[in-house]
């Protein structure tokens, strides 16, 4: 397995547990009621919507990244193609930041 699929398996796996909101309005929504501790963003989305996303999640003190494809978000959280994540656990989104750290190291 490599770390750019340990990442999208915990990505996965907050998905179950309901521990993360996907769709670019959903994500929008987490982070102004403050219920957002990481906002991750395809790398092949629009530039616009990266920038809307790092501008917001820079206001409003909340971890951005930017990882993997439209395809692979919306595949590891059961829906189709998403633009935009939003992990509202704590502990999730300290462990995803933890492992994309790794998998940029590689």
């Amino acid at each position: 397995m490599t770390s750019k699929d340990k990442v999208l398996s915990m990505i996965g796996l907050a998905a179950r547990a309901g521990k993360l909101v996907s769709g670019e309005y959903s994500t929008e929504k987490a982070v102004k009621s403050y219920k957002a501790h990481l906002v991750i963003v395809a790398e092949d989305s629009s530039e616009n919507t990266r920038k809307m996303f790092r501008n917001m999640c820079a206001f409003y003190q909340v971890p951005y990244e930017e990882f993997g494809t439209k395809e692979e978000l919306g595949h590891w959280v059961g829906k189709e193609m998403r633009a935009s994540i939003c992990i509202l656990d704590e502990g999730f989104a300290r462990s995803v930041l933890k492992k994309i750290s790794l998998n940029m190291e590689v």
